[in-house]
């Protein structure tokens, strides 16, 4: 998942340099989301992965 936030954070910074704003604008929003999901399964797989032995 980390992986695709990252290729989109790329995506956006491609086509604000060829002045694409609402294509930047909408894969910059995306790999926010995309990037606070994984953020947030990362957490909850330390906090429950933490109980089992």
């Amino acid at each position: 998942m980390l992986r695709l936030s990252i290729a989109l954070i790329i995506i956006a910074v491609v086509a604000a340099i060829f002045g694409f704003g609402g294509i930047a604008a909408g894969a910059a929003y995306a790999a926010k989301i995309v990037f606070f999901i994984a953020l947030a399964l990362i957490i909850l797989s330390l906090i429950f992965g933490g109980f089992k032995k």
